[in-house]
């Protein structure tokens, strides 16, 4: 559904991994029913066994093949990009107008709440 589980903001000097593995630990024992994680290229290498090991989960990576040349819908990617779209909507997030993480992190959780209770009016 491209619903957000879990939300981490940290800095830019990061790298997608080491953020991912705060991700991770944040959502370690909440998700009952998660088994599999669908990641693009930029999370390859000793993150997907540990994955497996802290918290049991497959790390499945979508990759692009290199022969394509311009834009290809890639399997399961499509979800994340929606929902950024989603998010980007939100003037609020339009930029990073916060000062710190835990504000933008907000941001996020209050356009995704938001979204949320239109849905549910909707019906």
């Amino acid at each position: 559904m491209g619903l957000l589980i879990a939300v981490v903001v940290h800095a830019a000097d990061i790298q997608d991994r080491d953020g991912a593995k705060l991700l991770l630990e944040k959502m370690k024992g909440t998700c009952r029913r998660l088994k599999l994680i669908w990641a693009d290229g930029g999370y390859t290498g000793k993150l997907i066994e540990w994955t497996k090991q802290l918290c049991g989960w497959a790390l499945e990576i979508v990759k692009r093949t290199d022969d394509l040349a311009g834009f290809k819908l890639l399997p399961h990617r499509w979800v994340v990009e929606r929902t950024f779209g989603w998010i980007g909507r939100y003037r609020r997030m339009s930029k990073d107008y916060e000062e710190l993480p835990e504000s933008s992190e907000a941001m996020i959780h209050i356009a995704m709440i938001n979204l949320m209770l239109h849905r549910l009016r909707k019906e």
